[in-house]
């Protein structure tokens, strides 16, 4: 069932940071020295540059051995990131087949029959930086999110449809509801669809509604999440899961701005805006054929990428203070919290963050480890090492198992509310012996 969402509105008390109000970047562009589109240049607009066949790309290519979508290079402080964007034949530097690198300026990049020169310019690019450290629910005073806050009012001012990527657990539902909440359809709803939490024989239905008699099980019409949203937002979660049979009946919405009920031939015309979100690159999965490339570059009008927590660590503190204070402190939270959490490693991310605060609160702070099935007893002979190892494990898998009941043995469901990868999460439950069984779904 499509869940509409009362969005969160700005709070009342933004601070002002850092005076910066630019991030300055170095400006690059990549030559083609060798292959058929041999002269062919681009130049960076942006911190990222995209390479391949697709119309969308930065530097387009008519190369036949070149994907789709073959590669991106990217400018940091911390200089040139490359990865390969799950390229058929691949991307070489230095000989080497990769895919992620830190190249040079002057490095020769190899893709199919072509060869690229990376190439610095000794300028700079210039990207404004938003004075606050939130925009709506949304917290961080990293130059990363302060750049992502100095767009989202202009996003928010618009009708565009938007594409939100980034990892698990970064917090693309939140800036889906900052945008929605602080925009010109705020007085509609918000409907939420987890494209990844429903069975593929129920998405037609939830996306677009039924009539009755449509099926076995469909006693009476329903309004599906577009209908439902009328006046308001759609915020398609998890995109990238939807099965390959409903990709094209989605695209005619977008296209058509109508949708037809399932069982009904009668089209209802739609007064909506979507807001879509992966944790996926898309573009991979164009290359891999498991996703339409005309449906990507319609749901790619814009497109936001929210950074993971490793590369924000100087947010950190301020979202600990947040949640410390959500859980029901008024006080700081203590500096050794804050210490120990900026120095975890959170794959989680953001949402890990929070539950490891909220375990701090209510265990107290510093029983990160402390359960009713963790015995702290050292055996005879084991050291503190093993006796760490065997405490985490048993946490471990009653985390795990309690997760996935909760969830009724649905994997997507327990992976993102622990913050981790579907397949991360399979392989700890094949570790320890954990066997998801989901409940059969009726009709």
């Amino acid at each position: 069932m499509p869940r509409p969402r009362t969005p969160h509105t700005r709070p009342a008390a933004t601070r002002t940071i850092s005076s910066e109000r630019e991030r300055k970047l170095a400006r690059f562009q990549v030559r083609v020295i060798k292959g058929p589109d041999e002269g062919a240049r681009a130049t960076s607009s942006s911190a990222e540059l995209s390479v391949g066949t697709a119309r969308g790309n930065d530097l387009v290519l008519s190369d036949a051995t070149v994907s789709r979508h073959h590669l991106a290079i990217a400018v940091s402080d911390a200089g040139f990131s490359l990865r390969d964007l799950g390229s058929t034949n691949g991307t070489k530097l230095g000989g080497h087949r990769v895919k992620e690198a830190m190249p040079r300026a002057g490095a020769r990049i190899s893709l199919g029959s072509t060869e690229l020169l990376l190439e610095g310019l000794g300028e700079e690019l210039a990207e404004p930086l938003s004075a606050e450290d939130r925009y709506g629910p949304v917290l961080g005073e990293s130059a990363a999110m302060r750049r992502l806050f100095a767009v989202l009012p202009k996003v928010a001012g618009s009708d565009a449809t938007v594409l939100l990527e980034g990892e698990t657990g970064t917090g693309k539902g939140l800036v889906a509801e900052a945008i929605h909440g602080l925009g010109s359809r705020n007085h509609g709803p918000f409907v939420v669809v987890d494209c990844g939490a429903i069975s593929p024989s129920l998405i037609e239905s939830e996306l677009f509604g039924h009539v009755r008699g449509a099926f076995t099980g469909a006693d009476s019409d329903r309004e599906g999440a577009f209908a439902a949203a009328r006046g308001g937002t759609v915020f398609l979660d998890e995109v990238g899961e939807l099965p390959a049979d409903t990709q094209p009946k989605l695209l005619r919405v977008l296209e058509q701005r109508s949708v037809t009920p399932v069982g009904s031939s009668r089209p209802l015309s739609l007064d909506v805006r979507i807001i879509a979100a992966t944790n996926r690159d898309l573009r991979g999965e164009v290359n891999r054929k498991t996703f339409r490339p005309d449906l990507y570059y319609r749901l790619n009008t814009i497109k936001l990428r929210l950074p993971p927590l490793r590369d924000r660590p100087e947010d950190i503190p301020l979202l600990v203070a947040h949640f410390f204070r959500q859980f029901g402190h008024d006080e700081a939270p203590p500096v050794e919290l804050v210490t120990r959490l900026a120095n975890q490693r959170l794959p989680g991310n953001v949402r890990e963050l929070k539950s490891a605060v909220e375990r701090a609160v209510l265990l107290g702070e510093g029983s990160f480890a402390d359960d009713a099935s963790v015995s702290a007893e050292a055996r005879a002979g084991e050291t503190f090492r093993e006796a760490k190892a065997r405490a985490m494990a048993a946490w471990e898998r009653a985390y795990l198992s309690d997760t996935m009941t909760k969830h009724d043995g649905n994997l997507s469901r327990a992976a993102r509310t622990a913050g981790m990868d579907r397949n991360h999460l399979r392989d700890l439950l094949r570790r320890h012996g954990i066997e998801p069984k989901p409940k059969p779904r009726s009709r």
